[in-house]
């Protein structure tokens, strides 16, 4: 009875030692290469080698030698030391996936670059047409203005002839009208003169 006591306690040690995990990703850490070994301890046999950022599958865990069981990508079953595991990608096997990310920004920030250098060519290209469209109507408006100054010159000479003309024939006007009442006047002057004075009847005669 006692022997049984002791091979069900050595087994429940050993079940604990060995600690059973769920499957987990985990990856070879940033060491060149690592080697797999056929138990948990650097005693049992190598069965290959390992290189920084292989992806394997944790399956359970010594706890006394602090070796994990693993299946790498090939399927093969092995026992690797848990310090060489690591819960994300390393930084060798990140390289590319930055890289591409690096090309990708690259080419939208060439893109964007692109995109603004031909705005700023339209831009421009439009406040140019617009400055001409401005000179232009600044030029057409500086003619209308030297067309009205020349207009109002021939209105005011215009004004002036008229002016004359109308003081001309004012004086026209009262030369005539000068020239009438002096001949009237003549008129009246002489003509008594010129009628013959009927002589008066002695009243004796009659």
């Amino acid at each position: 009875m006692q022997k049984l006591r002791l091979i069900a306690l050595g087994l429940l040690t050993l079940s604990l030692s060995w600690g059973a995990h769920a499957d987990e990703k985990r990856y070879i850490s940033d060491d060149l290469i690592t080697y797999i070994h056929s138990g948990p301890g650097n005693q049992y046999r190598i069965m290959g080698t390992l290189n920084s950022g292989d992806e394997v599958t944790l399956k359970s865990v010594n706890n006394a030698t602090n070796y994990g069981e693993i299946v790498d990508g090939k399927g093969r079953t092995a026992w690797i030391p848990m310090d060489q595991l690591s819960n994300s990608p390393s930084l060798r096997s990140q390289v590319p996936a930055l890289q591409q990310q690096v090309k990708t920004l690259t080419d939208k920030l060439n893109n964007i670059d692109n995109s603004w250098n031909q705005r700023t060519a339209e831009m421009q290209q439009k406040v140019a047409s617009s400055d001409g469209t401005i000179n232009g109507l600044k030029k057409e408006n500086q003619d209308l203005k030297n067309q009205l100054i020349v207009a109002q010159k021939k209105v005011n000479a215009v004004n002036v002839q008229l002016d004359d003309k109308q003081r001309t024939i004012i004086l026209q006007w009262f030369m005539y009208g000068g020239g009438v009442a002096g001949v009237g006047l003549i008129l009246g002057l002489v003509l008594p003169h010129l009628v013959p004075r009927r002589k008066k009847k002695d009243r004796w005669m009659n």
